[in-house]
């Protein structure tokens, strides 16, 4: 299952590495134009207006369509080929799953869910990351399953790959009907429980902050953040801070902001903590380096952690409770010493400072010794689970953790790439022994049928830099960086 797991989180990879460039520049954006998230006083019009304006919508196109990513990179990832077919397939089911859980159809299948505003929300969020992954699953299963299908004579044209997406939009109809059921309980279920420990005061902003964390894979998070943040329930944290309110005026009963305000250190701080002890841990840094380090700074700007928090949750989902609960706590401290703050996009930088200007905001000067803790606190705890328990974080993957130092310095003989992966298919035995090709960020990862007919004198004599044999079937050649390069020559001859 861990494996499994594994293998998620490194196809995902791929879309993650777009976010971070995207959620920096909608931060600038923000930045310059704070008349776009309705800060009052703030210019709507001009030229610093419309280039912050351009800036939120560049990189909004990605970060609002997030799910879009997930979608094509699981399919992609998952594919025993990588062809681009799954990726097709992983669109399919999106488009068919989103569709038929779109709240307009839903209702029109079944009307009693119109009455019924918790359902009813439950299917306005149903465009998630959760089903775009779920999506991407069935998609890649289906890919691997069918794509060397034969079906009778006068079905031949939709044969092999030709039917995977037909075969794919089939299983989501049966998927889209299991959610039908099962999304508006679970959903209802967690707004109750959101509703159930509003009156627990800063323990139980605490428990939000916490859950709101540990569900973003899920996308259920939504369900909690309609509760506290939006007005559907007669709360409306959110809300009533940007509207100018404060605490005991307006139907604000509790302490304004206190729902927001313990994100700030959290992803300001806290996340390149993480990302540090990430890196600090790492067998690869470079590999480390190139994926938290924007994350981080993407999270310090505009509070956008997604991209830090899918390089590691599905790597290490026990460390992603870890870092969850790290949330809820950070949210206890801020609301006992009054820091106060909100946010109108994410808790990052751009929102602290605009958000400051509001009657709500409360010790904003405390995010300076609150972030230092959340960094140390990160840090240190990162850092003592990841080598204690020795936890696969990016660049400790399974596929890293023979990551020797002759890796990094590994150079092949020439930058013929097609002559090397010739040479290194034929020192394998051929193509028909080869039973998969894979690649990690230095290496070609290969199962043959019979070990037995791999010469290892053929593969080095090729001009790779090494060649390791984990198991009698399994080879590990010792490319360097430009690996793929040589991966994608061999999966044409294959």
């Amino acid at each position: 299952m861990m494996k499994k797991l594994q293998k998620l989180g490194k196809a995902l990879m791929l879309p993650v590495a777009a976010l971070p460039i995207c959620g920096i520049l909608m931060g600038l954006g923000y930045a310059i134009a704070p008349g776009v998230m309705g800060v009052p006083g703030a210019a709507t019009s001009g030229a610093l207006y419309n280039i912050g304006f351009l800036l939120i919508k560049a990189g909004g196109a990605l970060i609002d369509n997030m799910a879009w990513l997930f979608v094509i990179g699981v399919a992609v990832g998952l594919a025993d080929d990588k062809d681009g077919t799954s990726a097709l397939a992983g669109l399919v089911s999106w488009l068919m799953m989103t569709n038929l859980l779109s709240t307009g159809v839903v209702t029109t299948l079944m009307p009693a869910i119109a009455d019924d505003p918790v359902k009813t929300l439950a299917f306005d969020k149903i465009q998630n990351v959760f089903i775009a992954i779920i999506a991407g699953i069935i998609g890649s299963a289906c890919y691997n399953r069918f794509k060397n299908a034969k079906l009778p004579d006068w079905l031949a044209f939709f044969s092999g790959k030709r039917c995977v997406a037909i075969v794919t939009g089939l299983v989501s109809i049966l998927v889209s009907v299991v959610l039908l059921f099962v999304w508006p309980i679970i959903f209802g279920a967690l707004v109750s429980v959101g509703e159930a420990i509003i009156g627990m005061d800063g323990i139980g902003a605490g428990i939000y902050a916490f859950l709101n964390r540990l569900l973003i894979p899920t996308g259920l998070h939504h369900a909690l953040n309609n509760v506290f943040w939006f007005d559907t329930i007669g709360l409306g944290d959110l809300s009533h801070y940007w509207a100018g309110d404060v605490s005991g005026q307006n139907g604000v009963t509790w302490s304004l902001g206190m729902y927001m305000s313990g994100f700030f250190p959290c992803m300001m701080f806290g996340v390149f903590g993480a990302a540090l002890a990430m890196i600090k841990t790492a067998k690869n840094k470079k590999a480390a380096i190139g994926l938290v380090l924007s994350a981080a700074i993407c999270a310090f700007i505009c509070g956008v952690t997604e991209p830090f928090e899918f390089v590691f949750m599905f790597l290490c989902f026990p460390l992603y409770i870890v870092y969850a609960a790290l949330y809820g706590i950070f949210t206890v401290i801020t609301y006992y010493v009054g820091f106060r703050a909100g946010f109108c996009f994410s808790a990052g930088a751009t929102d602290l400072v605009f958000s400051s200007f509001l009657p709500a905001a409360n010790n904003t000067l405390m995010i300076i010794p609150l972030g230092i803790a959340a960094f140390v606190v990160f840090y240190l705890v990162f850092y003592f689970a990841i080598t204690k328990f020795n936890l696969k974080t990016p660049g400790r993957e399974d596929e890293e953790a023979d990551f020797a130092e002759a890796d990094k310095n590994a150079t092949l003989a020439n930058n013929d790439f097609t002559a090397i992966a010739a040479a290194v298919l034929e020192g394998l035995g051929g193509k028909e022994n080869v039973a998969s090709l894979d690649n990690c960020i230095t290496r070609l990862r290969i199962e043959v049928k019979d070990g037995t007919q791999v010469n290892e004198k053929k593969i080095k004599a090729a001009g790779v830099a090494g060649v390791m044999r984990p198991s009698q079937t399994a080879i590990q050649v010792i490319i360097g960086t430009k690996v793929q390069f040589v991966a994608d020559e061999m999966a044409k001859m294959l």
